[in-house]
């Protein structure tokens, strides 16, 4: 794996903001700091997620995204990107989807994270970037980004390097999981596989539990905010 290095560590409260008609309450827009800050369990300080049912929580305590990214976005959306452009903690550089597995550990100043699912993009994307289809193009793309959750708590700061710790045995990457969970959804000795990862987190165990048992989740809410 190359250096990973952090351009911007982002925090930011939820905040209620509309979106045309509707509105909405979002820990969506953060801003950069430039000092250290503390990661708890749960998120750093100054942070918070407005969806506590969807979003946060042990398994999702730092959402990451990779730098590399941003160009193919700032292309689609034909707009210069400012850090945190998709309401990320920690906008990385050195690191993408396809280098990243599930249970990966890494020191982050003070603190030890590991990876614990790819992100999955919601509606509210498309409401931030006023496009219907912005959470579809995440997730086809694969440019999810991901999560760490927190094995030791401490202070990170925005110089703090991202140092590989441990590799997953299995070594499945966050870009195979999400192949999996989008695209091949019929790959079911694949998905047998990603399930022998005891760091995947519970969310997405439940799902690909259920497709291994037949069932179907419906995954349309997410993408449209609707009911």
């Amino acid at each position: 794996m190359n250096k990973v290095e952090i351009l911007s560590l982002n925090v930011g409260k939820p905040k209620d903001r509309d979106f045309g008609k509707k509105s909405v309450t979002t820990g969506f827009f953060k801003e950069r700091v430039q000092q250290a800050v503390f990661l708890s369990s749960v998120n750093f300080t100054g942070d918070g997620q407005g969806d506590l049912v969807h979003h946060g929580g042990v398994h999702k305590a730092v959402c990451v995204y990779p730098y590399e990214h941003y160009s193919h976005w700032e292309r689609v959306l034909e707009r210069t990107l400012p850090y945190s452009a998709f309401g990320e903690n920690l906008t990385l550089t050195g690191v993408t989807e396809e280098d990243i597995c599930i249970g990966d550990s890494f020191q982050l100043g003070e603190a030890i994270v590991q990876v614990s699912q790819p992100r999955q993009p919601c509606f509210k994307l498309a409401l931030v970037y006023e496009r219907k289809d912005m959470p579809l193009l995440v997730q086809d793309t694969g440019f999810t980004g991901f999560y760490f959750r927190v094995l030791q708590e401490g202070l990170v700061s925005p110089t703090d390097p991202l140092i590989p710790l441990t590799r997953q045995a299995l070594a499945i990457s966050v870009a195979e999981a999400n192949r999996l969970m989008h695209h091949d959804k019929q790959d079911l000795g694949a998905v047998r596989r990603l399930l022998e990862v005891e760091e995947l987190s519970p969310s997405w165990r439940k799902t690909f539990e259920k497709r291994v048992a037949g069932q179907d989740v419906d995954t349309s809410k997410r993408i449209s905010g609707e009911p």
